[in-house]
């Protein structure tokens, strides 16, 4: 049984390497007892510090660590290892606990074998147990107080990754949305099926769900909109008192007397009080989760509006929301080509397209934008595949820009619809080039009226000065006319009459001159 040669120690003080120098003592540690790993004398025969890379700076360790956890070497790693490794001979082999770093190791330094494998994850894990044996400096906790302030740094990097977008909300948001939609659905058949034993004429007049629940809610039992003790002959009459809510509740007064009038004649049976206690409760939930679910579609319109508003604008938000989610994050939509945008979410199709050898899908989830649907059946696929590349062009200017606004998505829709007008009347549609033009045209002006809304609050001092100033320059005009008064005139007004003369002499000689060419 031969082992690893060397073994790579990566922890939050910086890299380590160790030679194995008696792999026959580890492999009987190996197969006696895992835990006589711990025995410190025994270990030290076997394994011997070859080097140790300390971290200069927090900012250091914190790079290190996110190209690990992406399984890749960085230039930090490879001068290490490079120079502690042998030159001359490449007999040996380096045990690294991650496979895939092992894998861009191996590429990296030229082809040396490494491994990962049991045997190695004990040695690391002795290596790591007694690291502050074979490394001095890091006695007194120093050890610990690296892998603390790396591991905060490391997770703050992580969090800030993602959620600083807040794309992770927007995939939250609209899996908790289709999730409440397929349970309103649920239960409203089952509010229907339920009061309908009570009251089933309600089902034939009411037929939107929430509206049904929250009547039902409202009614509770039928005998509340009639009374049996009022009218000469003992029929029952109307409570007026109830008709203006439940007016309000399906939104018209013929409907909500003929639902007044049903409940005079319903063939539905009574219920006990206890039996009304439950349908009521389950009634009002409903109409609560509606409302929850109302409010949480409007704050999926927020997030939107601030995360990929340009996205927001050219699809709508739902499906928008679905291409994030189905893609992972916003950074990901954005990674990915307008081919794969176009047939996101149809993946099963297309997977089942190339075994049997048919036609591959046309579109994903876009298809629910009412542009493929408004759309004829011959130019759906047209349409979805430049509707994928406007959205792959949205999603990566919301992705990557600092300050995203609407006005890309809008001209991006805008396009669209002269696209699906194309293909209708054959109008030809603007290029791409001048609508971008126009759109950075359109935010130089709105970025030149912030500039100078910006200065506007600065106007009241200017002012104040330039008032002051004005005073200032009065004061010295009125100064200088009373001493030009006490001074005599300076002769600036013969300078200027001096060039007229002139001026007007030549004019003469030159008609002069006109006349004796014109007798002659």
């Amino acid at each position: 049984m031969s082992g690893p040669s060397f073994t790579l120690l990566e922890c939050a003080a910086g890299y380590a390497l160790f030679e194995v120098v008696g792999f026959e003592e580890i492999g009987s540690l190996l197969e006696g007892s895992r835990d006589t790993v711990t025995d410190l004398k025994r270990f030290g025969r076997a394994v011997k510090l070859k080097g140790f890379m300390p971290f200069e700076s927090a900012q250091m360790a914190l790079e290190n660590a996110n190209a690990i956890s992406e399984h890749a070497m960085t230039e930090d790693l490879h001068d290490f290892l490079e120079m502690n490794l042998p030159k001359k001979s490449k007999s040996f082999t380096l045990g690294v606990i991650d496979p895939a770093l092992a894998t861009a190791i191996s590429d990296g330094l030229g082809g040396v074998s490494c491994r990962s494998d049991d045997t190695v994850k004990e040695i690391l894990r002795g290596c790591r147990m007694h690291l502050e044996t074979f490394v001095k400096g890091l006695e007194g906790g120093a050890s610990e107080k690296a892998q603390l302030g790396l591991g905060h740094s490391y997770s703050r990097s992580k969090v800030k990754f993602n959620p600083a977008r807040s794309d992770n909300m927007i995939i939250q948001s609209i899996a908790l949305l289709d999730q409440m939609d397929k349970d309103l659905n649920t239960f409203a058949m089952r509010i229907r099926e339920w009061y309908s034993w009570h009251f089933p004429e309600l089902r034939d007049i009411v037929k939107d769900n929430i509206m049904f629940a929250r009547a039902a809610a409202y009614i509770q039992d039928k005998s509340n909109l009639c009374s049996t003790s009022g009218g000469e002959n003992g029929d029952s009459d109307d409570k007026e008192d109830m008709l203006p809510g439940l007016i309000e509740i399906v939104g018209d007064e013929e409907t909500a007397k003929a639902v007044q009038a049903a409940a005079k004649t319903s063939m539905g049976m009574d219920c006990s009080a206890v039996d009304m206690v439950n349908i009521v409760n389950f009634t009002q939930r409903m109409v609560k989760l509606a409302e929850f679910r109302k409010n949480l579609s409007q704050y999926l319109t927020d997030k939107m509006n601030v995360v990929a508003p340009n996205l927001s604008a050219l699809i709508g938000d739902t499906v928008g929301a679905r291409l994030i989610s189905k893609a992972g994050s916003l950074t990901n939509l954005a990674k990915a080509p307008a081919s794969t945008v176009q047939i996101l979410g149809a993946e099963k199709a297309l997977f089942r397209a190339l075994k049997t050898k048919g036609n591959t899908p046309k579109y994903g989830l876009i298809y629910h934008s009412t542009f493929i649907g408004r759309a004829d059946a011959k130019n759906k696929g047209r349409i979805s595949r430049y509707l994928a590349n406007k959205c792959s062009i949205a999603t990566r200017i919301d992705s990557f820009s600092d300050e995203p606004s609407r006005l890309y998505g809008e001209k991006l829709r805008e396009q669209v619809e002269e696209r699906l007008n194309f293909y209708e009347t054959g109008a030809a549609p603007r290029r791409n080039v001048d609508v971008m033009e126009e759109v950075a045209k359109q935010l130089k002006v709105r970025d030149d009226d912030d500039v100078e809304m910006a200065d506007a609050g600065a106007t009241p001092k200017s002012k104040k000065d330039k008032k002051k100033k004005s005073k200032k320059d009065k004061k010295r005009k009125a100064s200088s006319d009373d001493d030009s008064e006490e001074k005599e005139p300076t002769p600036k007004k013969a300078k200027t009459e001096t060039p007229k003369a002139e001026k007007d002499a030549k004019k003469d000689k030159k008609s002069e001159k006109k006349k004796k060419k014109s007798k002659s």
